[in-house]
Parts: C-alpha cells; structure tokens; sequence
C-alpha cells in the first residue's frame, strides 16, 4: 500500500482520539497511548482532550485504581493502564541494574538478597499505602536491611525503581503532600510482570497501534531509549511480530503497520484540523521529537523543551500560551502558516473544556 503522511497522520490523530471520536474515559486514552508522563506536561489536559466531556477525570480514574502512577520510561513516572502496565515494566527491568557491581557496593546488596528485600517491601505495603518514611522504617526495622533507610529516603528515588519494575508497588494517593506507595496486587486488570519473551512482542503490537505506522527506528527509540530494551532482543521481538504486520510505503518512505489496523488507516478521513496540546504530550514524545513527520526540525528545541503545541493535520505548526486574560495566543513557526481562524478558534475551544 502507498500513501501519504498526511492520510497516516491522520488515521494516528484519531488512535489517539485527537480527532474522530473521543474515548469513553481516562483509562480507555491511558490504554491506547500506553504510558503518559505523569509530573512533566501536562497530563490532565492531555487527557481532558481525548476523552468524552463530562466523564469521570484522572483523580477518580487514580482513586478507582483503573489507572496507576509507576516508574517506567526513562526512569520517570508515568501514568498506565494496569493491564498493559505490566509488559512494559517488564522490559525495563529486564537489564537488572540492581545486579550491577556499582548496585552492590553502594547499597551494600547482592543480587541474591533482592527476593527477600521484595517480600519485605511487599509485606509492609500488605496493610495500605505507606508514604517513604514508613515503608523505610517497616523494611529497616528487619536487622539485613537496617543499613537501608538513606536509600529510601533518598530524593532522586533510584532505589524504589526496581520494585515497581519487578510489580512489587506503585504510587499510591498522596497524603497531606506525601508520596505514598501501594501493592499491585488486586487492583483490577494487573496480572503481574509477564516473561519478557512474552513482554516485548506485545510491546511492540501495541505501539504500533498506537504510533503506527512506523519505522523500526522509531519502535527501538519508543523501548530501546525509553525502556532501555537492548537491541538485540528489540530486533527480535519486532521480528516475532512480522507476521502479523503489513509492509507499506508512505511517501516514499517504508513503513510499518498491524495488518488489523490497515483498513482502518485506509478508511481514515482526509482531515486538516487544529489541535492545541500541552507541551511534552504523548502526540509529540511517542514518536520523539527527531521524528520529521511531526516535528519539523528546525524547530525541535523548542518542541523538546515543553513548549505547548499548535498541531495541523498532524504535525507541529506553532506554539501557544495563556494570556493574562484566559484566552490563548497562537504563534505560528511559519508566517503564512496560520490555519483558518474559526479551525483555531474551535482548538481554542476544546482546550479550554479540557482544562
């Protein structure tokens, strides 16, 4: 199949319910985008743009436990969905970085010693969330891991990450301003971190569903940068899923795209609309920043910043920012790139519902 950018840009606006439909609920956006970021952005608009007006927001979502909070890309924290959260965390403690000599002398662990640690950590949360202080004093109250209470307390958070990794907690609900931290256990749609065998293909189905179509560069920015996947097993687990792909061009370019989805993309509408997105949204950091088609680049700095986005038919036209008076002032990159005033207006609109 050929095609043009715009057509698959097009079909990728409506996956991720910018145009088209919006999604039912927050939990429905959080599964198809896969992981948003949850302290950097703007998540809440992000949201408040993709799913139906009026449906419950990304605090009941949070408190009905059908989304979590968890340390997953790059090391940061991410909203996800319990049922797909897991695949992806999978990955990303596949490198095992607590078994590094560096780990071991600073922390004063062996690899050996984790399995118990995990029980500790996971009995002490068997009782309700626990801010940081006291899941440090449960676990540092067992004599083996009196030594690490510094590492739990300590403020870049490294230590907590492989047990969220491994699904022995994620965030929980703040308390009086306090991080607290939560089991995985029994809240609806978690099945625990698969085998990573089984972990990368699905991985891979689903950006492509999501971010599709693609190139192979792009899935192994998406899980080798972002999860840190090695290469050799991401080009495996993309070659497991070869089967179920269809190979396309799109101007000129060779794609890829689930064989389930190609219809679908085929049928897609021809849409040129505008879309006002917080900086740092998923439309943007899914693909990255150096992908072309999204993002011109002569302008990416400004897009890698966080700036807040001016989108045409799928691709970065501008910037915009709140004016003292609520409203929004757009600033086109290009001169006479400027989109119909009643588009803007309507982008206009949509924002100040989703906020």
């Amino acid at each position: 199949m050929d095609g043009t950018w715009r057509q698959a840009l097009n079909w990728r606006g409506r996956q991720h319910f910018l145009t088209g439909p919006p999604a039912a609920d927050v939990p429905t956006v959080v599964e198809r985008l896969i992981a948003l970021p949850a302290w950097s952005g703007d998540v809440r608009t992000a949201l408040g743009l993709r799913r139906e007006p009026g449906s419950d927001d990304l605090d009941t979502a949070l408190a009905e436990h059908r989304v979590i909070v968890t340390y997953s890309f790059r090391g940061s924290t991410h909203v996800m969905h319990p049922r797909t959260a897991g695949a992806h965390l999978a990955i990303r403690g596949s490198g095992r970085q607590w078994e590094l000599a560096s780990w071991r002398t600073h922390y004063r662990l062996e690899a050996e010693d984790w399995p118990r640690l995990r029980a500790v950590v996971r009995d002490a949360l068997s009782g309700g969330p626990k801010t940081r202080p006291e899941l440090a004093a449960a676990v540092t109250a067992v004599r083996d891991f009196a030594h690490l209470e510094p590492a739990f307390l300590d403020k870049s958070q490294t230590f907590l990450k492989p047990f969220a990794w491994q699904g022995d907690m994620c965030f929980g609900p703040s308390r009086d301003g306090e991080l607290t931290f939560q089991q995985l256990d029994g809240i609806p749609g978690w099945e625990g971190v698969p085998p990573l065998d089984d972990a990368g293909p699905t991985a891979v189905r689903a950006y492509l569903h999501a971010y599709g179509p693609t190139t192979t560069d792009r899935i192994r920015y998406w899980l080798g940068e972002g999860l840190s996947a090695g290469r050799k097993r991401l080009d495996g687990w993309i070659e497991h899923v070869r089967a179920e792909t269809a190979d396309l061009r799109v101007d000129g370019e060779d794609v890829l795209l689930l064989e389930a989805d190609v219809d679908d993309l085929r049928a897609a509408p021809d849409e040129d609309g505008v879309v006002l997105l917080p900086g740092l949204d998923p439309w943007v950091m899914g693909p990255g920043t150096a992908d072309e088609h999204v993002v011109p680049p002569a302008h990416r700095q400004v897009v890698t910043r966080g700036a807040n986005l001016v989108v045409v038919g799928g691709r970065v036209a501008g910037t915009w920012k709140a004016t003292k008076d609520a409203d929004v002032e757009v600033e086109w990159f290009e001169a006479d790139a400027g989109a119909p005033g009643a588009a803007v207006d309507a982008a206009r609109e949509r924002l100040r519902s989703a906020r």
